[in-house]
């Protein structure tokens, strides 16, 4: 007789009750473990490891424990996985198709313990279908209720919980008024009516010592109590509920609440605000430096145009291909967007090695006495001192980049004039360099690795796959992931997104902690992309990525 080896997998979508001794994935294990016992005589014998999670929706695969569990079946370590519940599996149709082809790919199958069918019949799969499509639909129509009900309170003018404003505080389904902060949104509010301008007020704001509400969250994080920048008034000014009114998406109603503002004083403000937008600005403050404006050229001859963008504060800036500006990259594949730090960087660590090479004043210089050379070598090295790229720029007349290469030249002219020689004396051959390069690209975006060295390991990469291990080790103790979150004092949707780091391939989390992976697999690309569990589709995909 063959041994059946058999793995138990419990879910529950709510993190209500877990916290008990014996919770609803505890009873869940019992009823399919006193299963498996029934089914000895033929064979079947219950593995010892639990997959167990708790407060995590049926609606989506990514759940640590399924995702670790159907590794082990790819692995050919677990012959049956056993459910109370089919729903308990998955509540999505088009999931469970998927489980089934990994499952029939492995050799493997599963049981229902309170659903008894037979898979491998089509009657059986007709059967399976069903019950999944009721699971799935019930689940769509239970988001659909809980939707209604919001908008439905919400027209009465009830408060339906979130983020309480400032001057209010929560009372059942309404709100209540805390006039000390109540008199500071009024202030707010009078002082943009005679100002009109956000700027003005956020100032005045700034020195009388106001500050946004300060909230302190269950996992004892913190955010606010900072002075009032110019969004903080801004969507404070534009905040109905200030006027006794209630939104919801694009819809306002009338609230239940006391309004702090009277209701055609809010509404006069709105158009201020309106008028305050649509004036003209002042012009732009000054250009980013871009060192090598003009003398940057892609592969194909096209000269790369300084570019920047702006992500809150942070101004980041670009060296874009002008095919991608005019919108003819398409027919130009060599066109490219290089972060300004990244290449600049590159173009100076290559610059300095040439002009510290202590054969370089011989090779510039072969008609003059080696007498005289070492006064050139220093004057090279002073000149190769230098860290500021505005500097060097100055002797570079031209840089040409392939995926392959980085080539410059240096101004004949200008060097000659910074050590002090004859501009007719030097060797042209010797005012070109050449660096070979690893060009990649992500998208439109390029990263740039000098030498055929690899690239540097990705810190952030390792500290995820680190935290990955370590989430994934205390729920196998029994830990469930709301409380992993609230002792990391992150959101459990983080904890989704970068588990599956936990179940790497050995030979692939070796060439990451060298730096070897593909540039575009980083930690943003893991939070919105799906690892997947099988090593050998993971060493498709990272080839795939390199490519």
């Amino acid at each position: 007789m063959s041994r059946v080896r058999c793995a138990i997998y419990t879910r529950k979508s709510s993190e209500e009750g877990l916290e008990q001794d014996f919770n609803s994935l505890d009873a869940q294990h019992e009823a399919c473990a006193a299963y498996v016992a029934s089914q000895t005589a033929e064979g079947w014998k219950l593995l010892p490891a639990r997959y167990d999670d708790g407060g995590l929706s049926g609606g989506t695969l990514d759940r640590p424990a399924l995702q670790s569990l159907l590794a082990e079946v790819d692995a050919g370590r677990v012959d049956l996985i056993v459910v109370y519940k089919i729903d308990r599996l998955t509540r999505s149709l088009s999931d469970f198709a998927r489980i089934v082809d990994r499952l029939d790919a492995a050799g493997a199958s599963f049981v229902s313990v309170t659903q008894s069918f037979n898979t491998a019949t089509s009657m059986g799969r007709l059967t399976l279908n069903m019950l999944l499509s009721f699971a799935q639909f019930e689940r769509e129509v239970t988001a659909e209720r809980i939707r209604d009900k919001i908008r439905a309170s919400k027209r009465k003018g009830l408060w339906m919980g979130g983020a309480v404003p400032l001057g209010y505080a929560p009372e059942g389904r309404s709100l209540s008024i805390v006039e000390d902060e109540a008199d500071v949104v009024r202030d707010l509010f009078a002082l943009y009516a005679e100002h009109r301008s956000l700027r003005r007020v956020t100032e005045i704001a700034e020195d009388r010592g106001y500050r946004t509400r300060l909230r302190t969250y269950s996992s004892g994080r913190t955010v606010g109590g900072h002075p009032f920048g110019k969004a903080d008034v801004h969507r404070l000014l534009i905040n109905p509920i200030y006027a006794g009114r209630i939104r919801h998406h694009r819809d306002v109603y009338e609230g239940q609440h006391a309004a702090i503002i009277d209701p055609e004083t809010f509404d006069a403000l709105q158009q201020m605000l309106s008028d305050e937008a649509a004036r003209p600005r002042g012009p732009a403050g000054p250009p980013a430096k871009a060192p090598l404006c003009g003398k940057l050229m892609d592969e194909t001859g096209d000269a790369m145009t300084p570019s920047h963008c702006r992500k809150g504060q942070v101004r980041h800036r670009y060296y874009v291909s002008r095919r991608l500006i005019t919108g003819l990259a398409k027919d130009h594949p060599g066109a490219w967007r290089l972060p300004a730090r990244v290449i600049e960087g590159a173009v100076a660590e290559v610059m300095t090695g040439h002009l510290r090479d202590p054969d370089l004043a011989a090779r510039l210089l072969p008609e003059m006495s080696p007498a005289a050379l070492p006064r050139v070598a220093a004057a090279l090295v002073t000149v190769a001192s230098s860290d500021c790229m505005d500097d060097l720029a100055t002797l570079i007349a031209g840089v040409r980049l392939s995926p392959t290469s980085l080539t410059a030249t240096l101004d004949p002219a200008a060097l000659a004039t910074r050590i002090g020689i004859a501009e007719t004396s030097l060797d042209p051959d010797a005012l070109v360099l050449q660096q070979a390069i690893t060009l990649r690209r992500r998208g439109a975006e390029a990263r740039l690795v000098l030498g055929a060295r690899g690239g540097s390991p990705d810190p952030i990469l390792l500290a995820n796959i680190r935290a990955a291990r370590s989430w994934h080790e205390r729920l196998l103790r029994g830990e469930t992931l709301g409380a992993i979150a609230e002792f990391e004092g992150i959101a459990t949707s983080r904890i989704r997104q970068m588990i599956p780091l936990a179940f790497l391939a050995p030979d692939l989390l070796a060439r990451i902690t060298r730096g070897l992976q593909p540039v575009a697999l980083t930690s943003e690309w893991i939070k919105t992309h799906e690892l997947p569990a099988d090593w050998d589709t993971q060493r498709r995909l990272f080839e795939r990525l390199a490519g």
